[in-house]
């Protein structure tokens, strides 16, 4: 099949040659069009052309502003540090509960495909946190004021220890793969101390475990899953209590929302090569109400059919004035066993004003969500 040339961006000249020869670096073939061949620096506006299987990657290069770093713009002189041999982790928040054990069950089996290691963390709350906050969440350990910080530490550090024990009790009777995992306890305010810990360890992907669509009310506005789906700079996959699967080797149908976005190429990007040793089909799915909408969502079927030839993909369009009934009543009815979505970074105005798709089908489904940043 004959690989045409698409535009990539347009460019002065000089950006153009520094985001060709950043791009080759990385393997992408790039050409550069319109050049004025007598004056070729004052040229304006010359095009930068690839091949469109190169597209995604190219995406995702451009989206970063990396390529006009100092760094790079600091000429041959610049050498890069020689990158250590380090393991790729999965971050696990746990707060000792039947979720949490799920989601280290999940965490478990694609760390041992991934050949990753696993690290477990648990945050907890002392009494001069919890007196002034009202958290009513997972992954905080609360206790009564009268119990003193000394006690409290005895006690989540048992709980820990307990846990650990349980996880080699179960690599040992062979339920839960041999995967390197480590417990970190942290003390503070838990979605916090969790995005620190994970700029430390910087994992591929972190896993929670979460109540599903019985939570209260109340635990919309509080979430630490939700507060970490909406922060966090990698992907979060979060697991419902009820979750019928312990291995995404079980996993048979992936619903992943556009809004046709060019972003979403890029998370669909992600998401692919991410899970890409396991076998599952995937239906893009929209919620767009006009015939352009559906004949956008042709379109990006057959271009991503195209790029990833061996991916079954087909497409549905959701209709219904509440996105989430919808949506629920579609994932029910096509056996969708995860929901994959693109989340992207917004102010907190827009936060707490306009709660995220991501955070409102936290809290309405029982079907796991796969947040690709």
């Amino acid at each position: 099949m004959e690989d045409k040339l698409i535009t990539l961006a347009i460019l002065t000249y000089s950006k153009a040659q520094i985001l060709k020869n950043v791009l080759e670096n990385e393997g992408i073939e790039a050409y550069i069009h319109n050049v004025n061949l007598i004056q070729p620096i004052v040229s304006s506006g010359v095009r930068l052309r690839i091949k469109e299987t190169d597209l995604p990657r190219a995406l995702k290069i451009i989206e970063s502003s990396a390529w006009l770093s100092a760094d790079i713009l600091g000429g041959e002189g610049h050498k890069e540090s020689p990158k250590e041999n380090i393991p790729s982790k999965i971050l696990i928040p746990v707060d000792f509960s039947a979720y949490s054990m799920k989601a280290c069950e999940i965490g478990f089996h694609l760390a041992k495909r991934l050949h990753a290691q696993i690290a477990l963390i648990h945050v907890y709350l002392t009494p001069m946190y919890t007196s002034a906050l009202p958290y009513g969440d997972v992954f905080s350990y609360q206790i009564s004021d009268e119990i003193g910080i000394k006690d409290t530490l005895n006690k989540v550090n048992e709980d820990l220890n307990e846990l650990s024990q349980k996880i080699k009790e179960k690599i040992t009777s062979g339920t839960l793969p041999n995967v390197e995992f480590s417990c970190t306890l942290k003390e503070g305010i838990p979605e916090e101390e969790i995005f620190r810990y994970s700029k430390e360890i910087n994992p591929i992907i972190i896993i929670m475990g979460t109540r599903g669509k019985n939570q209260k009310d109340i635990d919309l506005i509080g979430s630490v899953a939700a507060e970490v789906i909406e922060r966090s700079r990698i992907p979060v996959l979060a697991i419902p209590e009820n979750t019928p699967f312990s291995d995404f080797n079980d996993i048979k149908h992936i619903a992943f929302l556009t809004n046709f976005d060019q972003r979403d190429l890029i998370s669909f990007d992600s998401f692919i090569q991410g899970l890409s040793k396991y076998n599952f089909s995937v239906s893009l799915i929209s919620d767009s109400k006009d015939a352009w909408g559906e004949i956008k969502l042709a379109g990006i079927k057959e271009y991503f059919k195209k790029q990833y030839p061996k991916l079954r993909i087909n497409y549905d369009v959701i209709n219904g004035e509440d996105i989430l009934y919808s949506m629920d009543t579609y994932i029910k009815k096509n056996s969708i066993d995860v929901l994959a979505l693109a989340s992207y970074k917004r102010n907190i105005f827009s936060r707490l004003f306009n709660p995220s798709l991501a955070r409102k089908m936290l809290f309405h489904s029982d079907t796991p969500l796969l947040v690709i940043k």
